[in-house]
């Protein structure tokens, strides 16, 4: 049962009113009451809904002008739209790698793959969370370059109280069923500072208002009603699902990389999102829990981009972190029991790759590799470092050549307190 679905069975007599009311209305009335709430929710001048997060990332496209041979900077590391709407405004999507500790966008991939013909960077904040974008925003105003902020994910987050849709030249927001506010068939919306920009984008989604070529992205006023209604609620639902990450992170984090966070920081938890040691254990984790992977493969490496021209920077960070990511099941209204079980699946899982390890340790230092006098002892980072990097990548023990047995028994025995520590 979904989110949503379990939102309706809990307030079914609210919603049925809510349903009664707006259907003695006429469904083409506008919808400016949603565009209102958004702006202030946001703090921006202007809001124009639509249809769905897609269009109101490419109307956004669009309205800044991006045409055939202009590039477009973006993320690997996304859901599809991210990049198809660069790629339908004729532009091209050049494709950056992105920080392995937030998911999101490297400054130092951007500078790389920066050139004069560069318009625009669209910049997603993934899975609800937010990092600083000072640094990418500098560098977008010293290029002269647009920064478009993808906020489809992060509707209510915020950094050091700055909220996700108010930093791009334009922002963009996504209503679909899976987001933290959802409409009942989707919707979308894009925030700006710029009348031009809100002017422009109102034509677009309304058959280009007979001045232009437009589309037919308009929100019915039921799916408005709706999303606004929610947008009240945003804090309680956002609170609820903090809750339940927290439960998961002070189960988990001795045990897997957990959903990155920092100070100031006010997550949404759209997703909750965990990295495993490989691709072979996340995909056990994945059929046993029946989860989602969040993304299963760079963007660069899906089918349609074998034939669109588009440049891409090194994905190394996109590639590990699409291998071995996996979105966990998370909504305001899951119980402990619920939480417990999905836990307690992952912990087995990963016993057994626990013995795995030991098994290859054996077969390097030998029987008495367990030896806890060793504890106290010193030892140089470097054999900390190959140590957990043999207990990600079972296997690659065999293949690493250690001068100094001692050391690598010191690092072990060090390094397996700490396991066993953790697993008590």
């Amino acid at each position: 049962m979904d989110s949503w679905h379990k939102d309706y069975l809990l307030n079914k007599e609210e919603y049925l009113e809510l349903f009664d009311t707006t259907m003695q209305k006429e469904q083409e009335t506008n919808v400016e009451f949603l565009e209102k709430s958004l702006t202030k929710l946001t703090g921006r001048n202007y809001a124009v809904v639509c249809s769905n997060g897609t269009d109101a990332l490419h109307f956004s496209l669009i309205s800044l002008g991006i045409k055939p041979g202009d590039e477009v900077i973006t993320t690997n590391f996304s859901w599809i739209s991210t990049a198809s709407c660069i790629s339908m405004v004729g532009a091209t999507p050049v494709f950056c790698d992105i920080d392995i500790s937030s998911y999101h966008l490297s400054l130092d991939s951007i500078k790389n793959m920066y050139s004069d013909k560069t318009k625009a960077i669209v910049y997603p904040h993934l899975f609800g969370n937010m990092s600083e974008t000072k640094h990418i925003i500098d560098f977008c105003k010293e290029k002269n370059i647009a920064f478009i902020e993808d906020a489809a994910q992060s509707i209510g987050a915020s950094l050091n109280d700055v909220k996700a849709g108010s930093i791009g030249d334009i922002s963009t927001l996504s209503f679909n069923a899976n987001k933290v506010i959802a409409g009942i068939s989707g919707g979308g919306a894009v925030l700006t500072d710029n009348k031009l920009h809100a002017e422009t984008i109102r034509k677009l989604r309304k058959h280009g208002n007979n001045e232009m070529l437009g589309y037919n992205s308009k929100m019915l006023l039921m799916n408005a009603t709706f999303i606004d209604h929610r947008l009240k609620k945003i804090n309680e639902y956002q609170t609820k699902r903090q809750a339940v990450a927290k439960k998961y992170d002070e189960q988990l984090k001795d045990y897997v990389i957990i959903q990155p966070t920092t100070n100031g920081l006010n997550h949404n938890y759209h997703k909750y999102v965990i990295r495993l040691p490989n691709k072979e254990i996340r995909d056990e984790l994945k059929d046993k829990l029946n989860a989602k992977v969040h993304y299963d493969k760079p963007l660069s490496e899906n089918i349609m981009y074998n034939s669109i021209y588009h440049r891409t920077d090194s994905m190394y960070n996109s590639k590990t972190t699409s291998d071995t990511i996996l979105t966990l099941p998370i909504d305001p209204f899951m119980t402990d029991a619920e939480i417990s079980k999905v836990v307690n699946i992952i912990l087995i899982v990963l016993d057994h790759e626990e013995t795995k390890f030991l098994n290859n340790m054996k077969k390097l230092i030998g029987d008495d590799y367990i030896d806890e006098s060793l504890i106290s002892e010193t030892t140089e980072p470097i054999y900390d470092y190959i140590i957990e990097k043999c207990f990600q990548t079972p296997g690659y023990v065999e293949e690493v050549t250690f001068n100094d047995p001692k050391k690598i028994k010191i690092a072990f025995n060090k390094f397996y307190e700490k396991l066993r520590r953790n697993t008590k």
